[in-house]
Formats: structure tokens, C-alpha cells, sequence
């Protein structure tokens, strides 16, 4: 998890109140499940890169998309990036297009994963 601040300058990890005076978690605490690396299992993506990963599903939106767009900004590749989300990303897959990236995304039992890469 990156201490660097996102585009709206908030800090991943913490506890913040949204306009409408909801409370949520930045991130979800990974301390249960399967590892990263294990959601990249049935796709079409390459397993033999690092894996960076965001737990999208509890984040209200824009933030799933503006975390994932922030995280791709410093996307090397050496790296997959992994986004697990609630629903199926469509307002991103626009914007990987545009950006060059290669993506593919599968349901899960726990959500629709997303993995991201440099070609």
C-alpha cells in the first residue's frame, strides 16, 4: 500500500467521511482470503510478474477508479496490477484502452478481479 496521497490528497489505509457524512475504510485490511498472486488463477494474464493489488470492493465510488488510475500511474512492466471490485470495472476499461494497458477481468466468488499489465 502506497503512503503516498491520491488525487482528491487522501491517504490509503485510513478512516475517512465522505460529502454525505459516511464513514469507510481507504483499503481493505488484507488479513483474510487468498494471496494476491491467487487471483490472477484463471486469467489470461502474466503470472510470472509481481503483483500489486487493491481491494476495490468496499470503496465508495469514484474511488475504485480513481485508486486504480493513481496505482497505474507508476505501473512498471515487471508488475501486474489486480484490482478486485464488487461489480465489473466498465468506466475503466475505457480508460485502459486509451492508456495502452492490457487487461482482463474474471467473476469470483468474492467479486470480479481485474488484472492490469504493461504489454
Amino acid at each position: 500500500m502506497s503512503d503516498a496521497p491520491n488525487v482528491f490528497g487522501r491517504l490509503a489505509g485510513r478512516t475517512e467521511t465522505n460529502t454525505f457524512g459516511v464513514s469507510f475504510l481507504r483499503c481493505r485490511p488484507h488479513r483474510f482470503g487468498m494471496e494476491h498472486e491467487a487471483y490472477l488463477d484463471g486469467l489470461d494474464a502474466p503470472t510470472e510478474r509481481a503483483v500489486d493489488f487493491l481491494d476495490a470492493r468496499e470503496l465508495p465510488p469514484p474511488e475504485p477508479l480513481t485508486e486504480t488510475m493513481n496505482r497505474l500511474a507508476g505501473l512498471d512492466d515487471e508488475t501486474v496490477f489486480v484490482q478486485l471490485n464488487d461489480r465489473e470495472p466498465k468506466f475503466l476499461y475505457p480508460k485502459l484502452d486509451d492508456r495502452g494497458f492490457a487487461y482482463c477481468s474474471a467473476e469470483r466468488d468474492d467479486g470480479v478481479a481485474t488484472a492490469i499489465w504493461v504489454p
